[in-house]
C-alpha cells in the first residue's frame, strides 16, 4: 500500500505520522539550550547537530510505535489523524520505527557512552510506554515527561561540566509535559475508556484529575524557584513573564474546561508554554 501512494502523499503521511512540528520544537529546544545556556560557539558544533539528529530520530520512532499500537483508540479519539493502516501500512510503520531507533542509538555511540545509554533507554522506554505504560494511571504520563526532560538534560552531558540552568529548564520541560499528558488523557477519555485503559480521568474522574494537576503545578513552581534561588539567581521578572502568567491562564481555563474541545485547547496551550519557556532562554 505504501509504495502505491503518490510521492507527495507518502511524504505527507510520514510527516504526519512523525509529528514533524513537534520534532522541530525538540531540535530547537536543544539548540536554544546549547546556544543560550552554554555558549554561541556550540551552534556550529557537529556534535550538537548529531545529538539533535539522534534525539529527533528516536522521538519520531516513538511517535510511530505509539500510533502503531493505538490505531483502534485513535479511530475514536482522533480519526482524522490516523495514518497507520491508511497512509502507511502497519508493517512499514514498524520497519520505520526500527530504522529510526537504530539510527538514534548508533549516533549516540558516536558521541559518548553516556548519551548512547540515554538513547538506548529512551528507545526501550518509548516502546514500553506505547505497548503498556500509557494505559496505566499516571505511569505513562510520568514516562513521557521524564523523556522530555531528558531531551534537554542530555545537552548538559554533551558539554560538561554541569550547567545548573539546563537542569532548571529540564525540570520545567518535565512538569509542563506531565500536565499536558494528563490534560490529553482528559481529552481522550472516550476512546481510552472504550479499550480498557486505566488513565487517571477514567479511574478518578475529571474533577480529581484537575485537582492533581493544580497540586503538580504548585510543586513545579516551588521546585523551579528553589533551584533558581540555590543555583542561578535569575530575576523574578523572567518567571513572571514566561511562567507565572501562562500558568495562571492555564489554571483559569482549566477550572472552566469540561468538553473535549476545551481539553484540546488546554493541551495546545501547554505546548505554547513549552515554546515560551524555550524562547525565554534568549533573554537570560
Amino acid at each position: 500500500m505504501v509504495l502505491s501512494l503518490p510521492a507527495g502523499k507518502l511524504v505527507n503521511s510520514f510527516l504526519k505520522l512523525t509529528r514533524v512540528w513537534n520534532l522541530v520544537i525538540v531540535a530547537l529546544a536543544q539548540y536554544f539550550t546549547a546556544g543560550f545556556l552554554i555558549g554561541r560557539h556550540t551552534l556550529n558544533d557537529i556534535h550538537l547537530f548529531l545529538l539533535s539528529l539522534s534525539t529527533v530520530a528516536i522521538a519520531a520512532a516513538g511517535y510511530i510505535i505509539n500510533d502503531y499500537y493505538d490505531v483502534k483508540i485513535d479511530l475514536i479519539n482522533k480519526p482524522d489523524r490516523v495514518v497507520v493502516g491508511k497512509g502507511i501500512t502497519r508493517r512499514h510503520a514498524l520497519l520505520l520505527h526500527i530504522l529510526l531507533s537504530f539510527i538514534g542509538i548508533v549516533i549516540g555511540f558516536l558521541l559518548s557512552w553516556w548519551i548512547a545509554a540515554v538513547n538506548v533507554f529512551s528507545v526501550f522506554f518509548l516502546w514500553l510506554y506505547s505497548n503498556n505504560l500509557k494505559r496505566l494511571a499516571f505511569v505513562g504520563n510520568f514516562a513521557v515527561s521524564l523523556l522530555t526532560g531528558l531531551s534537554i538534560l542530555v545537552v548538559d552531558a554533551l558539554y560538561p561540566p554541569h550547567h545548573s540552568l539546563i537542569w532548571i529548564y529540564s525540570v520545567f520541560a518535565f512538569f509542563i509535559t506531565l500536565v499536558r499528558e494528563m490534560v490529553k488523557d482528559m481529552e481522550d477519555l472516550k476512546g481510552d475508556d472504550t479499550f480498557g485503559c486505566k488513565t487517571l480521568p477514567i479511574i478518578w474522574g475529571i474533577r480529581k484529575t484537575k485537582l492533581l494537576i493544580y497540586i503538580i503545578l504548585a510543586i513545579f513552581i516551588y521546585v523551579v524557584l528553589l533551584l533558581n534561588q540555590q543555583y542561578s539567581q535569575l530575576p523574578l521578572r523572567y518567571f513572571a513573564l514566561f511562567l507565572f502568567i501562562p500558568i495562571a491562564l492555564l489554571v483559569f481555563w482549566m477550572l472552566r474546561a469540561d468538553t473535549k474541545k476545551d481539553f484540546a485547547w488546554l493541551s495546545a496551550f501547554c505546548k505554547i508554554i513549552l515554546i515560551l519557556g524555550t524562547l525565554s532562554m534568549a533573554f537570560i
